[in-house]
């Protein structure tokens, strides 16, 4: 399944929820996650867009003008209540970490190690970071209708793949073990049901490790 199909699950999805959720975190973590599949990556994007200082964190000031531009139309109030919960050392500030782990989606421990068995395999050299050449007999594009079309080879929709993980002007044709369960908690967020999830990396991998038991 591509990202643009994830896109729209997690549109949705966000969507179904916003219709009833009055909690003015929860509906902050909602509009922040409900723009794409590249979850951290998007809203790693917002903070910066929102950062006017270049600091790496964001005072209550540019917290609500960023808001107001990138993320969410919501009331000051709301606002005010959703940076208190984030600034989580309470010294007037949120840093991007602190910003990125309040809104990062959660995934189930069975989910994690899935996805996580799936790195460490793909990592052949053991360095803690996956590159092209690592994932190049293991990523299945012969769904991919630019691959289909010859449009696009197999490595060049592998490195179309990588900027998935890539932040801003970050860019380094790398992934990171952080990077890749950033990139699967959004995608996991967008689906429930632990089966079509298994599917979903089957489809992506040749095959995954077998899904770890609760």
């Amino acid at each position: 399944m591509d990202c643009p199909t994830h896109d729209r699950m997690l549109a949705q999805k966000c969507a179904q929820q916003l219709a009833t959720e009055r909690d003015p975190i929860e509906r902050f973590k909602l509009m922040a996650l409900k723009h794409g599949c590249s979850g951290i990556k998007s809203i790693g994007t917002k903070f910066r867009l929102m950062d006017t200082s270049g600091d790496r964190k964001l005072t209550f000031d540019e917290f609500v003008e960023g808001c107001q531009r990138v993320v969410a139309r919501m009331s000051k109030e709301e606002l005010k209540t959703v940076f208190d919960a984030f600034d989580k050392d309470g010294n007037g500030y949120m840093n991007y970490d602190e910003f990125l782990a309040a809104v990062r989606p959660g995934m189930s421990e069975a989910r994690k190690r899935l996805v996580m068995d799936v790195f460490i395999r793909l990592d052949k050299t053991g360095d803690g970071v996956i590159t092209v050449d690592d994932i190049l007999d293991s990523y299945n594009v012969r769904s991919h209708p630019k691959y289909q079309n010859g449009e696009m080879s197999k490595k060049e929709i592998l490195t179309q793949f990588l900027t998935n993980f890539e932040v801003g002007d970050h860019v380094d044709g790398t992934v990171t073990r952080k990077e890749w369960e950033d990139y699967y908690a959004g995608i996991s967020h967008s689906i429930d049901d632990d089966s079509y999830f298994r599917l979903m990396m089957n489809n992506s991998w040749n095959p995954p490790p077998p899904f770890p038991r609760k």
